[in-house]
């Protein structure tokens, strides 16, 4: 296993992160309804993760129902005695109670879903806190300073914003720089082959500005895995499967390409498609940690590959080329004059 620092911060976290969405069993009422994994399952993954070196996992207050994945986490870390192996990561901002504060990120909300988030956890710190999504209705001043309040108070050591337009992320690194406050370290979002609309705004912003990439998605839902094929229904039991709407945002020309040409390096290099996958995010400007799930240890056996596996130079552009997203205008038009943007 590799490490790589957390953005700009002292902190070294492993080049996979484990994503734990599917820890637990949830209910017809959640999202991740027969798609995630039961407790025993969860903990043989997480065992296996921590054997491979991973040190690095994320969860959410709204994975499953009821805070179901952040539950099970915290009964295996109490059960395992090893939290301080493992740099928690957590999430909250999406509904988790009934009424008008029970979603949001304003300072009441996000005060005392930090602490929800502690409790279910069974710790006394999150060591990466990130804002699930940005708030239109919360400012970013008030956000930020109850962030501040919550790192000062020991409950979070960093925090990090997740699902975030450019403007509104630039807009809170400037709330942090003009009033002293601590400032995002982190931004996760979606990133992969299939989905590349972060490079336009928000990977140069990252750059710039020290912000580790946390990619979520990595195989796009397990698109990228090598298991779903061109004019084909997805495998019965796949997560598409399941998901049949947003499959059929998935069932593009454009996607078929890019997972012909990946499942072809794949083969040229005798590795798995979802191994060349997470290894083309690694390659990429400031990406700290790629996050990717597994219900069960085999699935998770196969995405370790990715860990130790550079590309070659001439697999990357392959891959790049295929994947190239539509800039649009003004991207466009800047790296027609000057070659990039």
């Amino acid at each position: 296993m590799r490490y790589r620092q957390l953005g700009t911060t002292g902190t070294q976290v492993s080049t996979l992160c484990l994503g734990a969405m599917t820890f637990g069993e949830a209910d017809e009422k959640s999202f991740m309804h027969k798609v995630g994994s039961d407790e025993r399952e969860s903990y043989a993954v997480l065992d296996r993760a921590i054997e491979a070196g991973i040190n690095f996992v994320d969860t959410a207050d709204v994975y499953g129902q009821d805070g179901l994945s952040e539950r099970v986490f915290g009964a295996w870390m109490a059960e395992r005695k090893n939290r301080d192996r493992v740099v928690v990561a957590t999430k909250g901002r999406f509904r988790m109670n009934a009424g008008p504060n029970g979603t949001g990120a304003s300072r009441m909300r996000i005060t005392r879903a930090i602490d929800a988030s502690l409790k279910r956890l069974g710790t006394d710190r999150i060591d990466l806190y990130q804002i699930h999504m940005q708030d239109l209705r919360t400012p970013e001043e008030e956000l930020i300073r109850a962030l501040d309040d919550a790192a000062r108070a020991g409950k979070i050591v960093y925090f990090g914003a997740s699902n975030y337009a450019a403007y509104r992320l630039m807009e809170s690194l400037w709330v942090s720089d003009k009033r002293s406050l601590d400032r995002f370290v982190t931004l996760q979002a979606q990133y992969s082959l299939a989905t590349r609309a972060l490079e336009r705004e928000h990977v140069p912003l990252c750059a710039k500005f020290g912000l580790g990439i946390l990619p979520w998605s990595p195989l796009a839902a397990g698109l990228l895995s090598g298991k779903y094929q061109r004019g084909q229904a997805p495998p019965d039991g796949s997560r598409l499967a399941q998901w049949k709407e947003r499959y059929k945002t998935f069932d593009t020309d454009r996607n078929w390409v890019i997972v012909e040409a990946l499942c072809a390096v794949a083969r040229e290099l005798s590795k798995s498609p979802s191994q060349v996958a997470l290894a083309w995010l690694l390659s990429r400007p400031a990406v700290s940690s790629v996050i990717f799930g597994a219900r069960n240890v085999a699935q998770l056996d196969d995405n370790l590959g990715a860990a130790e596996l550079d590309l070659p130079p001439e697999a990357l552009a392959r891959l790049d080329a295929v994947s190239a997203p539509d800039l649009g205008h003004p991207y466009d038009f800047i790296k027609n004059i000057d070659g990039a943007w």
